[in-house]
């Protein structure tokens, strides 16, 4: 658990103590928890609320955004559509991003494009639209205060990874309800084992609880405990990658709840502008002797370029959208 209120002295400097926390945190387990992080009194709780109002609509309204409409992967994802490692996830969502105009001409060679454009929102219920976006602007800060104590925690200067998100991050959000015993195919999967394809997921989870995740040279999974307001931190991919093995990029999974149990939560994924590519960091000597190098998977490898390792994941956890929109990039 670490306090993001008092991570920096009375000169602005990092205090000394919340970065050994945090590299102990990152390099040995890849999760921890954060309070503190200036949430508005009541916001945690309000946004929860009112994702359940919204997964309480009928399905006819929530089909209004189903996202086979949208060729950018946003919008509504029926119960068990989801696929993790190949098997349907005990869940339904709605996935949003930042809301640009979509990139009309790019070079073949980015088709990471593709994944920017507009959300969908129920014309319905606008608070909706409005508790989302205020979310992901604390969690934008959120996200690159982490991104600089990790930096220092590196013996890297503070801004060191700010350029790569620049003026355009392209963030994405989540908005999660599980319900069990009510997918077959997906029996206890809510969602399946895997690692975040990104730099930090932030998580607010309700208090029904079902995530888990194994540590490096873990042989048994750990539950998380949710604990309220809270946000639940892991590190992604991209960050494994550029570190070598140093951070972790830890593997985790989602317990379905029992039957007629609904678990709701908000994951937030930080991430870069679509056409960063992640240089190695230069670790000093007693940090790379310590990197356990990359835990890479033949079948889904780590990609340096920020933009091609999202729209992978992407495609892999929404066949059906990438099939309808982009059938030759599911052949390629």
């Amino acid at each position: 658990m670490l306090d993001l209120g008092s991570a920096r002295r009375a000169d602005g400097s990092f205090n000394p103590e919340f970065i050994e926390e945090l590299r102990d945190a990152t390099h040995r387990v890849g999760f921890f928890q954060v309070i503190g992080y200036g949430g508005a009194p009541g916001q945690a709780k309000e946004l929860l609320a009112t994702i359940r109002r919204f997964f309480d609509l009928p399905l006819e309204e929530r089909m209004k955004l189903d996202n086979r409409l949208s060729p950018h992967f946003r919008g509504y994802t029926r119960m068990g559509t989801e696929v993790t490692q190949g098997r349907a996830d005990a869940r339904e969502q709605i996935d949003y991003s930042p809301d640009r105009e979509p990139v009309e001409d790019y070079p073949p060679e980015q088709p990471y494009w593709l994944l920017q454009g507009h959300n969908l929102w129920p014309e319905s219920m606008p608070e909706l639209k409005q508790a989302a976006m205020a979310w992901a602007e604390l969690m934008s800060k959120v996200g690159a205060e982490l991104m600089r104590a990790i930096a220092v925690s590196l013996k890297q200067p503070e801004n060191y990874f700010d350029e790569p998100f620049g003026d355009t991050p392209a963030w994405m959000g989540k908005l999660v309800h599980y319900v069990g015993g009510v997918v077959e195919a997906a029996g206890d999967q809510g969602v399946g084992s895997h690692a975040d394809y990104g730099f930090v997921t932030l998580l607010l989870q309700d208090d029904v609880g079902g995530l888990e995740v194994l540590p490096p040279g873990a042989s048994a999974w750990a539950p998380v405990e949710p604990i309220p307001e809270a946000l639940v931190v892991n590190l992604g991919e991209m960050l494994e990658v550029a570190t070598e093995g140093y951070l972790a990029a830890t593997i985790h999974r989602v317990k379905a709840p029992p039957p007629g149990v609904d678990r709701y939560s908000v994951p937030f994924f930080w991430s870069p502008r679509l056409d960063a590519v992640i240089d190695p960091v230069p670790l000093p000597t007693e940090l790379k002797a310590q990197a356990r190098g990359i835990s890479d998977d033949p079948a889904n490898p780590m990609l340096a370029s920020f933009g091609l390792n999202m729209l992978k994941g992407r495609m892999r956890a929404h066949p059906d959208v990438t099939e309808r929109h982009y059938p030759a990039l599911m052949r390629s």
